[in-house]
């Protein structure tokens, strides 16, 4: 079994940034893929990004890209979000998910492991 744990959620002003961290713990993969989706109220989970933890290689929904960053310490066995220009549409809670093998996906189907989510709350 994997654990992911998310922190780093909170409250910001609309241009602001935000770092989130998902500390993986238990079986984890040499190969897998982790990622970010995020899941507003009454919309459906929505990716946002995934790196791969042995590459470093990355994707981004074109929502966010070029305001936010995936990326990985493979020491602490941690991935990050940063966020920046952050806009009221990105409010929402923030999941982290891993899949046990390399991916190219953006379905939250496709991933096995789940953190319990951070909310994330930008104000106009």
């Amino acid at each position: 079994q994997v654990q992911l744990v998310e922190s780093g959620g909170g409250l910001v002003q609309a241009g602001g940034s935000l770092r989130l961290s998902c500390a993986a713990s238990g079986r984890t993969f040499s190969s897998a893929t982790m990622a970010w989706f995020r899941q507003a109220p009454g919309k459906e989970r929505e990716f946002v990004a995934t790196i791969s933890w042995r590459s470093g290689s990355t994707t981004y929904a074109d929502s966010v890209k070029g305001r936010f960053t995936i990326s990985r310490d493979n020491v602490k066995t941690t991935v990050y979000l940063q966020m920046n220009s952050l806009k009221p549409e990105d409010t929402a809670v923030y999941y982290c998910a891993a899949k046990g093998r390399v991916v190219v996906t953006t379905s939250p189907d496709t991933f096995d492991y789940w953190g319990q989510g951070t909310q994330v709350t930008v104000s106009s």
